[in-house]
Parts: C-alpha cells; structure tokens; sequence
C-alpha cells in the first residue's frame, strides 16, 4: 500500500467523491484526504497551506466541470504558482469533447506536474493513479 500524505478530490459530485475515496482506501495509506466541490474551495485551501507551511497535496483528483471555478480554471491558476514539489494531478471527466483532451495536453506540457487524463465513471483507481504516467488512459 502507498502512503501519500495529502489528497485532494476536487469534485462536485458527491458520489464521485464518495467512490474514489473509497477506492483510495484498497490503494492508499493516507490521513488526508480533502474534498471540495469546486475548484476555488481547492485552490483557497491549498493557498492557505502554502501561507501556514504546512504540506501541499501529493495527489489531486481533479474534475473538469464544476461551478464557480472549473477544473481548467483551477489548473490555470494553479500551474502560477510556487509550489516547488511535482503533484501528481488525475484529470477526470465525463466529457467526450476532443478539446478536452487538447486541453489536458496543453497544461501537460506547460507545467511542471504530472497530469494524467481519466474518464468517469472511474471504474478502478490503481497505483499508476498515485504516480507519474502522462498518458491517456
């Protein structure tokens, strides 16, 4: 089993939440497990831990369509700032737009995380959802 210090799930849907956490328990050694349904709760709270020193999130689970602040929004405020250690971000969404996908690449590429790219429903959360892999899945 991993141990991971810190999660986010940035989700507004309750049930999605409510499975990756519990799929997170067959995988995952982790204490910290946070939920927001969207992404300005996330980045609020992540900026609150930056202020306090306080360990940022090694994994975030990180939902496309949300209101108040989308998860594209979120990325793109979140690629600004000076977080020094990689975060391993798993992009989900039940969007079949191309131009999600191009999205994804596009932050991929300008950023120093690692971001994968899931399609809900999530059926399975394995240990390749817990590192570095930049491929679709």
């Amino acid at each position: 089993m991993k141990k991971i210090n810190s999660i986010y799930i940035i989700d507004d849907d309750p049930i999605a939440i409510f499975g990756i956490k519990k799929m997170l328990k067959t995988i995952a050694d982790c204490e910290d497990i946070a939920a927001f349904e969207n992404g300005k709760l996330a980045l609020d709270d992540l900026l609150a831990r930056m202020e306090n020193e306080e360990s940022v999130p090694e994994v975030i689970f990180l939902d496309i369509n949300m209101p108040i602040m989308d998860g594209w929004e979120f990325l793109e405020e979140f690629v600004n700032l000076d977080v020094k250690k990689k975060i391993i971000i798993n992009v989900i969404t039940s969007s079949i737009d191309p131009s999600d996908y191009q999205k994804w690449n596009h932050f991929r590429l300008k950023c120093l995380h690692y971001l994968n790219f899931k399609n809900k429903p999530i059926y399975k959360i394995d240990a390749s959802d817990l590192k570095r892999i930049n491929i679709a899945s």
